[in-house]
């Protein structure tokens, strides 16, 4: 027997392994969760080496079952599957049930899969299960600047297309917070695509050379979109733009000025030549007529004469 100044270091060691063992036991039954991201194909996991012959297995989306395999004692494999669901060809030799999926969508956040066993009439519980998590990147952030009456301006930050549910909040040169109820955000969410897009409006007294940013985050893609906008930027931009399309302008415009003077010169001339080969025309016409005229009067003349002599 141990005195009892032992029990108490030995009861320690018992609780100690005690708290291990369920904090085993808690971390084995832990669901993995994975990421998928929308559009893309997503493999979900599954390792098991412990088959016998004559077996199928299932993998169910919920309740649903998506995909069935069924093996033989002779290791022919029939498959059935929804959407296009597949494991690998070698999964029984190999022991790598793992799931893959075309595409992910939206409406599948939240959704568990699970892989059964079936040898018989007996159903195994499940051998693997897996936690869905879906993601998709906003589109890069929309800013704009819109003017109210007195010293207040509005700013509006607009970006769609994401998931899950992104969050927003905006900065005054890269630090300030904006101050409360100047802020008013807007999240609608789209039944027919399952995304979300965000609108948030930044109501706020700045001065000329403060520049104001829009956060957009989404944390489940480990995304941060940004947009600043400098009023001192913007003034340089438009006059260049403002200066070259002037240039622009000048110069198409003496292009076209150059090309109707071109092209009325060249009219005018082949104005002249049109009429000047038309006076030749007349002129040698109206000589042809003489030399005819002249020739039927030499003709004349000449019997006239014959008849004379005779």
């Amino acid at each position: 027997m141990c005195p009892q100044e032992c029990m108490v270091p030995v009861l320690a060691l018992w609780y100690c392994a005690g708290l291990l063992l369920s904090s085993v036991h808690l971390c084995a039954g832990v669901e993995e969760c994975i990421l998928g991201i929308v559009g893309q194909p997503i493999l979900l996991p599954c390792l098991y080496h412990e088959l016998s012959v004559n077996f199928s297995i299932e993998w169910r989306k919920d309740d649903k079952v998506v995909l069935r395999s069924v093996w033989d004692d002779k290791g022919n494999v029939e498959t059935w599957s929804l959407n296009h669901a597949s494991i690998p060809a070698d999964a029984a030799r190999s022991g790598n049930f793992s799931l893959e999926l075309p595409a992910v969508h939206p409406r599948e956040d939240g959704v568990h899969y699970s892989l059964f066993l079936i040898s018989g009439e007996n159903q195994s519980s499940p051998l693997c299960s897996v936690c869905f998590k879906v993601a998709a990147s906003f589109s890069i952030s929309l800013l704009k600047r819109e003017h109210m009456a007195g010293n207040e301006t509005t700013f509006l930050c607009h970006s769609t297309g994401g998931y899950p549910k992104p969050s927003v909040y905006w900065l005054i040169n890269n630090t300030l917070q904006p101050p409360k109820g100047s802020v008013r955000t807007l999240t609608e969410f789209d039944l027919s695509s399952h995304f979300f897009s965000v609108t948030s409006n930044l109501t706020i007294s700045v001065s000329k050379n403060d520049n104001v940013s829009c956060i957009v985050e989404n944390p489940s893609m480990n995304e941060t979109l940004r947009y600043t906008y400098k009023p001192n930027d913007d003034e340089p931009v438009q006059s260049r733009a403002s200066e070259a399309m002037w240039i622009f302008s000048t110069g198409l415009c003496v292009v076209v000025g150059i090309m109707v003077i071109a092209g009325v010169a060249y009219q005018i001339h082949l104005d002249n030549i049109s009429k000047r080969r038309k006076k030749e025309y007349r002129e040698e016409k109206r000589g042809y007529r003489r030399r005819q005229q002249n020739r039927e009067e030499d003709e004349v003349m000449t019997s006239e004469s014959r008849e004379t002599e005779l």
